[in-house]
C-alpha cells in the first residue's frame, strides 16, 4: 500500500520538481562554453540568501539510497550543522565547486558540521566516477528520480548546483543558488555554527 498524499501537497511537489527540472534543462539552459551535456542547467549567479532564525523553514525528513548503495537518512545528522549540496556529474559548475566543498567539509567536520550531497538526474556510475575524481569523502544520496529533492520544496534549490546550510534544528539558514566557493561557503557555515 502506498501512503495517501493530499491533492494540494501533490500539486506543490510537482511544481517544485518542474521548477528544478526547468533549471536543469530546457530552452533557458545556459551555455557553458564547452558544449555537449554541460548545458543541462540554468546557471545560478552564486546569489546567497540568509534566513533569520524566526524565518527558517524546516526540512522534511530526507532519506534514500546513497551512491554506495546503503540507506541514509538526514536525521542521522540530528543536532549538527549540515551543508546539503545538489549536484550532477554532467554539470560543469559542479565540477568547479567540488574542491571548495571538500575543503570546507575537511576544515569543519571536527566542529560538528556534516555534508550531504544530493546527486540529481544522473547515472550512478557517472556520479561515482565524479566522487572518485574529486576525492569527495562525504556521502551523497542518489536522486535520479528527483524524489529526494522534493523534500526541500519549502526552500527549493532552484538550480544545479545549489547549496543549503541547515542549522542544528534542521532548518534552512542559508541558500546559495549556483556554484559556491570556499570564501563564500565557509563564513556561512561559521555563522550557523555560532548560532546566528
Amino acid at each position: 500500500m502506498s501512503p495517501r498524499v493530499s491533492p494540494l501537497r501533490a500539486v506543490a511537489a510537482a511544481a517544485a520538481l518542474c521548477g528544478l527540472l526547468a533549471g536543469c534543462a530546457g530552452t533557458g539552459a545556459s551555455e557553458s562554453g564547452q558544449g555537449g551535456d554541460d548545458t543541462r542547467f540554468v546557471s545560478g549567479d552564486g546569489n546567497v540568501t540568509e534566513y533569520k532564525p524566526a524565518d527558517r523553514k524546516s526540512v522534511q525528513d530526507v532519506g534514500g539510497e546513497g551512491l554506495d548503495g546503503k540507506p541514509f537518512k538526514l536525521s542521522d545528522f540530528k543536532g549538527k550543522v549540515v551543508v546539503v549540496n545538489f549536484w550532477a556529474s554532467w554539470c560543469a559548475p559542479c565540477r568547479g565547486e567540488a574542491p571548495s566543498l571538500q575543503q570546507v567539509y575537511d576544515q569543519n567536520k571536527a566542529k560538528g558540521v556534516e555534508f550531504l550531497g544530493v546527486n540529481f538526474k544522473d547515472s550512478k556510475a557517472n556520479a561515482q566516477a565524479f566522487e572518485r575524481k574529486f576525492k569527495v569523502t562525504y556521502p551523497s544520496l542518489f536522486d535520479d528520480g528527483g524524489q529526494v529533492t522534493l523534500a526541500f520544496r519549502e526552500v527549493p534549490p532552484s538550480a544545479i548546483p545549489s547549496t543549503l546550510v541547515l542549522d542544528r534544528q534542521g532548518r534552512v539558514a542559508a541558500r546559495i543558488i549556483g556554484a559556491t566557493t570556499y570564501s563564500k561557503l565557509n563564513p556561512l557555515v561559521a555563522k550557523v555554527l555560532a548560532g546566528t
